[in-house]
C-alpha cells in the first residue's frame, strides 16, 4: 500500500518545488501537477507532485495522521517531537 501525504509547497523553480511537512523539506517534481502554486498543499508520492489539495482537506488529513502516529507510541519512541507526530500544519 502507498499512502500519498499532503505538502506544503514553499518555493517553485521551474517544474521542481521545494515541499515541506513538519519541518522537513524535499525537492519534488511538479511535471504531474503543474498548476500548483506556492502555499498549496499537494500530494506527493515518490518525489512527485501528484495533484493539489485543498487546504482545509490538508490540514484535516495532516491533524489525523497526527492523532494515528499518538496512538503508536512505540513507532515514534515515544518522542513527541518525531517528524510524524509533527506533521499539523
Amino acid at each position: 500500500m502507498c499512502l500519498a501525504v499532503p505538502t506544503l509547497i514553499k518555493s517553485i523553480e521551474g517544474t521542481n518545488a521545494l515541499a515541506e511537512i513538519g519541518g522537513v523539506e524535499r525537492t519534488v517534481s511538479l511535471t504531474l501537477a503543474p498548476e500548483a502554486r506556492v502555499g498549496d498543499y499537494v500530494l506527493i508520492h515518490t518525489g512527485f507532485a501528484i495533484s493539489v489539495v485543498d487546504t482545509d482537506e490538508a490540514q484535516e488529513t495532516l491533524r489525523l495522521l497526527a492523532e494515528l502516529a499518538a496512538s503508536y507510541p512505540d513507532e515514534t519512541n515515544g518522542n513527541p517531537q518525531s517528524t510524524i507526530s509533527n506533521w499539523r500544519s
